[in-house]
């Protein structure tokens, strides 16, 4: 079950809410501009977590063959161990 939140507005942002809510406002009720104001908020949060993640990826994706560090899993591995065990863990 979701938990509620209320949240009150007043003055000049109340009546911003109401204007939105309205008869000929674009949402039916203050709940509705809310969620769609949160979720809108959400969907750009996660797009510029995808934006940072493709900058990062961006360098890696354009090398050329040549660039490219042979890695060997099993020695990465042991490593992570190593370090692991040097932090007492």
């Amino acid at each position: 079950m979701a938990e509620g939140i209320n949240v009150r507005f007043a003055g000049e942002l109340q009546r911003f809410v109401q204007s939105r809510t309205a008869g000929d406002g674009l949402y039916a009720s203050a709940s509705e501009y809310i969620r769609d104001l949160v979720r809108r908020d959400y969907e750009r949060s996660e797009e510029s977590n995808w934006r940072w993640l493709r900058e990062e990826l961006k360098a890696g994706a354009s090398a050329h063959e040549s660039e490219f560090v042979p890695l060997d899993v099993s020695e990465i591995l042991k490593e992570a161990k190593a370090q692991r065990k040097a932090r007492g863990r």
